[in-house]
């Protein structure tokens, strides 16, 4: 794998300040890949400084120039899609059909809806005597997550771009090598210097920094909800902008009119996507006592195909976490169906596909985020305590309803705690707002609303 020795900072590479580094290893045959600079506070001050310097100049320029940047990155992207699938496999383990149909190809949809957006928002409008002004918010500090390593930063970027904000990005140490890729799109888009630039680093290290620093008006996160507490502490004690998409524990219900067969059979695939490494999974299936068995039987089967259809999970600690759950699973009195502790393969990080029945909704394995491919089969005796049970834990990211009749899924998604609903297996759609209720974080990404969280609204009076 390609790996630059520097850090893209105003418009070139340039070495860390520490002069340090961070392997990058393969999670399926355990070997370095690559190495990237290891960032610091003086790093994160640099780029800061950078993007601080080259805001006024990005907000003053035209929503049709910004948009047109928008369209070039979309393009370079379209160009190194084959680029990106292999990367993201490299430094992910994700399968390479996977990555191109999902890793690759999603980003790219999202920026060429924030190219349109940037083109044809509304950024100015007349209210009474009043004309009131959308205006970027500043300087932006991104922090994103290995699991989608690409999506994640399109769907901070492209909208800070498109609002008119610079960037500084921390993208997760275990998947630095599409954080670069992605840089170089930058610079071949002509998107300006210092309007984006890329830290690479530790969380710890690099990552606090860039929440903490006195530069950056908006901290946009995306990761648990343990750091995501720390981030809004802090960026509270500065009165400083918070966008926080953080853990999942999502309800997968099956009402009794439901295709049963369908909705099993596509909520395990949902699972199982990513080898579980998705935080809007859904985890919790629960099904109505009358169909618990036949559900079990048919997850199970679908399970079991999946063995050598994932990838592994992406480092020795989120193994090593994954395998603790599902011993906790075991002991506190959930089925094991499928799956178990032991690793399918002699190397690498892998998770065999994982299903418990018997679960209750106290047991941890039902309220707690476990970020591999690890399904929970509850059953439920009528709506009342389905959505009891779907609401029963601190998170609201997502979920799933299926019934025969659309109208009465949506009667049931009305009653969820959560941000996102899919109805009867529905599409991902760019567009629409993504975002947890309660713990699961704080504003929206994707789409109209995603773009408003990088803008303030300025109002004058005649």
């Amino acid at each position: 794998m390609k790996a630059h020795d520097g850090m893209y900072i105003d418009g070139a590479w340039r070495p860390a300040v520490s002069g340090e580094a961070i392997d990058v290893v393969n999670p399926v045959d355990e070997q370095v890949i690559g190495r990237v600079p290891a960032g610091t506070s003086e790093d994160v001050d640099i780029a800061v400084r950078a993007a601080r310097a080259a805001l006024p100049g990005w907000a003053a320029t035209p929503p049709a120039e910004r948009a047109a940047r928008l369209t070039a990155l979309r393009d370079v992207l379209i160009s190194r899609k084959d680029e990106i699938a292999e990367t993201v496999t490299a430094e992910l383990g994700s399968p390479l059909a996977f990555s191109q149909a999902v890793h690759a190809s999603v980003p790219i949809a999202v920026a060429g809806s924030y190219a349109e957006l940037a083109a044809t928002h509304v950024f100015e409008e007349k209210v009474g005597n009043s004309t009131v002004y959308q205006e970027p918010i500043g300087v932006v500090g991104a922090i994103t997550p290995w699991n989608y390593p690409l999506h994640q930063i399109v769907a901070k970027i492209a909208p800070a771009l498109a609002a008119g904000c610079t960037v500084v990005l921390k993208p997760a140490e275990d998947t630095p090598l599409t954080a670069q890729l992605f840089a170089e799109a930058v610079d071949e888009a002509g998107v300006p210097a210092g309007v984006f630039n890329l830290v690479t680093g530790l969380g710890p290290i690099a990552g606090q920094a860039l929440a903490e620093h006195p530069g950056v008006d908006l901290v946009s996160f995306t990761g648990s909800t343990a750091v995501g507490r720390q981030i809004g502490a802090a960026a509270g004690a500065a009165v400083k902008k918070v966008a926080l998409e953080l853990g999942g524990k999502s309800a997968n219900v099956i009402l009794p009119s439901a295709d049963l067969a369908k909705a099993v059979n596509v909520g395990v695939a949902n699972v199982m996507s990513n080898s579980g490494q998705t935080c809007s999974a859904w985890t919790r299936m629960l099904v109505h006592r009358d169909q618990y068995d036949e559900a079990v039987a048919l997850a199970a089967t679908a399970a079991a195909k999946y063995g050598a259809r994932i990838g592994p999970v992406v480092n020795a600690k989120q193994q090593a976490r994954v395998r603790s759950y599902i011993e906790k699973g075991v002991a506190e009195g959930a089925k094991l169906v499928v799956g178990g502790v032991e690793p399918p393969y002699p190397q690498g990080y892998f998770i065999s596909p994982t299903v418990f029945a018997d679960v209750t909704p106290d047991m941890t394995i039902a309220q707690e985020e476990i970020f591999g491919p690890v399904l929970s089969i509850l059953r439920y005796d009528d709506e009342d305590d389905a959505v009891r049970i779907a609401n029963g834990t601190v998170y609201g990211l997502a979920g799933a309803v299926w019934a025969g009749d659309e109208a009465e899924a949506v009667a049931f998604a009305r009653r969820l705690e959560t941000g996102q609903v899919d109805i009867n297996g529905g599409r991902f759609n760019p567009r629409a707002p993504f975002g947890g209720y309660k713990q699961s974080g704080v504003g929206r990404e994707l789409g109209a609303h995603g773009l408003s969280e990088y803008l303030q609204t300025k109002s004058l009076q005649f």
